[in-house]
């Protein structure tokens, strides 16, 4: 969604590298690249406006001037104003002392509501909750069924006495949806749910009546939480339409739907400044599990091609089987072999933790190779599975006897070429080593396992001693200035990622010594 944003964003604090002190005009001439970015990211004019004057006055002011790295505190000023843009703090949902939560949705028409209150079902229902949906959107045709076929996947009750509109019966008269609000309320607390979600009808920010149905709504269930469903994608007039339905239904809290469309996202930007309101949730997919908490410190990281390796961890915490990781622990502690079997176990728990694409989006630096990352075929996996899975038992345990006519065998069962066949087991050789290499030794710089067997230690009673210093001052001066120039060298020579503020140029991924064939991964 960001990515233009992004993009701009990035190139701009590359101009800044380098530079021990920055002048006004340096200054000036990023706040106006800024000011261009978020322009043309659709974010409106008021909002730009305050915020670059925000930039420049604390890029003008003496935590920059004081600062070591000034192009690396530039930076982190536009990250913290990214971050109080997007609503400063997590924002929960406030749970009701007694009897259920009620939770109103409201927004435009096509915004997204209906299939977003399956989402956020399934997401309370994992938080330990026993939430119950609400069908109050009896005028869109054919509404009340989707709710109930939403509620149905995320297995979740659907009160829904009336059958709304239909697409045969368009003229048939509309029940009272401030009723069934009403009653739905009263039959979640009968039945002890401790969340009701209520669907209400889209409407126009300028449809008067239907506007003031919204508000009986709200008057007659009194939500605990009123949430605002705004498409990400619906630039400039953003700003008009939550300023219309916060004078109408005074919501408490803004959903961001479409958030992984290709638009440019100003939209996430305006609302929650304009109104005041913080951002909560985002819907991130077509999937009910493509949903989650909205975090501003999190999504301006990601903005700033920072990364978000807190989402990730969270994501991998959830996906991840504990015994499985134990186990492989173990293995490596007795320096046992990563066979094929231990390779589709950990690709599998990387499959339940989601999209490969949008786990590899969260990496810092990774608007730099986003191009190879878009052409990823997610399929890969289930070839590389489907190898897997052709081979024997005795095989995946020993791959080294996998010769041409077991190849041909293997291939021809998984429905693939021979030389898909021969690159994975070229790239499980080369992986294969490196776990060897790290449950031994340790990679270079890197400390051996705990329990390795000692390998750490042979590695560094067999390294060269240091030289010992010369006692002639001169030459000690000359020895200085070598080892200096190895450092500088050194320093050229590792990949420079692409964190703000370091020197160097771009990141390239063909720096990396990644295994031989891994570039299929990429799409390449």
């Amino acid at each position: 969604m960001f990515n233009s944003l992004s993009d701009r964003l990035t190139a701009t604090f590359k101009n800044l590298r380098g530079k021990g002190r920055l002048t006004e005009a340096d200054v000036d001439a990023t706040v106006r690249e800024i000011r261009r970015a978020l322009l043309d990211a659709d974010v409106a004019v008021p909002v730009v406006r305050e915020f670059t004057g925000r930039v420049r006055e604390r890029a003008l002011g003496a935590e920059v001037s004081a600062a070591l790295n000034p192009s690396q505190q530039i930076v982190k000023i536009v990250n913290e104003e990214l971050q109080e843009i997007l609503g400063g703090e997590t924002r929960r949902i406030r749970l009701a002392k007694n009897g259920p939560t009620i939770i109103m949705l409201a927004g435009l028409q096509g915004a997204g509501k209906t299939t977003l209150a399956g989402k956020l079902s399934k997401w309370l229902k994992a938080q330990g909750h026993s939430p119950m949906l609400v069908a109050c959107d009896l005028q869109r045709p054919n509404a009340v069924t989707q709710l109930q076929v939403v509620g149905q996947r995320a297995n979740v009750p659907v009160f829904a006495p009336h059958p709304g509109a239909t697409s045969t019966e368009l003229d048939q008269p509309a029940g009272d949806p401030v009723a069934v609000a009403r009653a739905g309320v009263e039959e979640a607390r009968q039945k002890l749910h401790d969340v009701v979600i209520v669907d209400t009808a889209g409407r126009l920010g300028v449809d008067a009546d239907m506007m003031e149905q919204a508000r009986q709504i709200r008057r007659a269930i009194v939500p605990n939480e009123v949430l605002f469903v705004i498409d990400s994608m619906i630039g400039q007039d953003a700003v008009n339409t939550a300023l219309a339905f916060d004078e109408g239904v005074n919501f408490t809290g803004i959903v961001l739907s479409k958030l992984d469309g290709d638009a440019r996202g100003g939209a996430a930007l305006s609302v929650a400044s304009v109104t005041g309101k913080p951002v909560m949730f985002a819907s991130t997919g077509e999937g009910l599990d493509d949903f989650e908490l909205f975090h501003p410190d999190r999504m301006a990281s990601r903005i700033l091609d920072m990364g978000d390796i807190l989402t990730l961890i969270e994501q991998a915490e959830k996906a991840w089987d504990k015994d499985e990781a134990a186990r492989m622990a173990k293995k490596f502690a007795d320096q046992e072999d990563f066979t094929l079997e231990d390779f589709l176990a950990q690709m599998q728990q990387i499959r339940n933790m989601g999209s490969m694409k949008k786990m590899l989006m969260m990496m810092p630096g990774a608007q730099n190779i986003r191009q190879q990352l878009e052409q990823f075929d997610e399929r890969e996996i289930d070839r590389v599975e489907a190898i897997v899975r052709s081979m024997t038992p005795h095989e995946r345990l020993a791959p080294k006897i996998i010769n041409g006519s077991r190849r041909a065998r293997i291939a021809r069962g998984s429905g693939v070429h021979v030389s898909e066949v021969n690159g994975l087991l070229e790239r499980f050789a080369q992986a294969q080593k490196m776990m060897k290499k790290m449950a031994q030794g340790g990679m270079p710089g890197m400390p051996g396992l705990p329990g390795a067997g000692g390998g750490a230690r042979k590695n560094a009673k067999n390294a060269p001693k240091k030289k010992a210093k010369s006692g002639n001052p001169a030459k000690a001066a000359q020895e200085r200035k070598e080892a200096e120039a190895r450092r500088a060298n050194a320093a050229k020579a590792l990949p420079t990622g692409a964190a703000f503020g370091q020197q160097g140029g771009d990141f390239d991924p063909s720096q990396l010594n990644l295994p031989k064939g891994f570039d299929k991964f990429l799409g390449k």
